[in-house]
């Protein structure tokens, strides 16, 4: 299959999954190797014996769909971004939740893939604001469609090109070193809950005050795909709270419930209610 095949193919196959070509440029010679091997198992010739095997065979679409899943992840993955969440977003949140007699925060990682993102946020917080607001507790939860990604979320093992972003300092106090490995601290995968969803199709039942969506819905899912998840994600914010996406991604012009916050950053806010309730 050439460069040009496959290129062609996901034009056509893409958007019958939800999903849209424009996301997938820089990262289709990936999908391209699974696509091949997934030729080789099933003893087909060429790409176009793969389309028409599509068009008899309706349960091969969920196959492909998960072909196309991309992961790209490492901890403290966008610098500006964390910092902001470090200097800004969490704290706002910790005391506005002191306002409210609250004692906690609770944060949604969608599209968690092996934990990189939502563990980041524990680091940062039980580093750099934990001693500051003794009183709150942040409660995280992780979300992806792909289990083999969770259960490496879980065991939280993770090489040491996923932690070359962290200060030295971070990496000796969150992790333990086994041999070329770095395994998370218990403390830490202790505050994160797991779960298997399809943002498409599932959510959980809470509201967040911080939920993360980036890279994943405004990349790779299809413009009215995008659109119906994304009013299903502003109903799981607590206003007040923020939604974070990717920092080169822009929200639909449609989209409503949400002001522009540090949307260079891709961060925006729900409004807070007019009344805040006091202690």
């Amino acid at each position: 299959m050439t460069d040009a095949e496959c290129v062609g193919f996901l034009q056509w196959a893409l958007p019958q999954v939800g999903l849209r070509w424009p996301g997938f440029r820089k990262v289709r010679r990936q999908i391209h190797k699974r696509l091949n091997r997934r030729l080789g198992e099933l003893g087909l010739a060429g790409i176009a014996d793969y389309r028409a095997h599509l068009e008899t065979h309706p349960e091969e679409w969920p196959r492909l769909d998960a072909l196309c899943r991309i992961s790209i992840s490492r901890f403290y993955g966008d610098r500006s971004v964390f910092d902001h969440l470090g200097d800004a977003l969490l704290p706002a949140l910790a005391e506005a939740a002191i306002a409210r007699c609250e004692s906690q925060v609770r944060c949604w990682s969608i599209g968690c893939a092996s934990g990189e993102e939502i563990y980041t946020v524990l680091i940062l917080w039980d580093e750099h604001l934990q001693s500051r607001f003794p009183r709150v507790r942040l409660q995280a939860i992780g979300t992806d469609i792909d289990e083999q990604m969770l259960q490496r979320a879980r065991r939280a093992e993770y090489p040491a090109s996923s932690l070359k972003d962290l200060s030295a300092s971070w990496r000796e106090t969150a992790f333990a070193q086994s041999g070329a490995l770095y395994i998370l601290r218990p403390k830490f995968q202790r505050q994160v809950e797991f779960r298997q969803q399809d943002i498409r199709t599932k959510m959980p039942a809470e509201a967040f005050h911080l939920i993360l969506c980036r890279n994943l819905v405004l990349t790779y899912f299809a413009a009215e795909l995008q659109r119906q998840v994304l009013r299903q994600i502003v109903e799981h914010i607590v206003p007040g709270g923020f939604l974070v996406v990717g920092k080169h991604e822009t929200l639909p012009e449609s989209m409503n419930g949400l002001l522009p916050y540090r949307p260079d950053l891709g961060v925006y806010r729900s409004p807070e209610p007019a009344e805040q309730g006091r202690c």
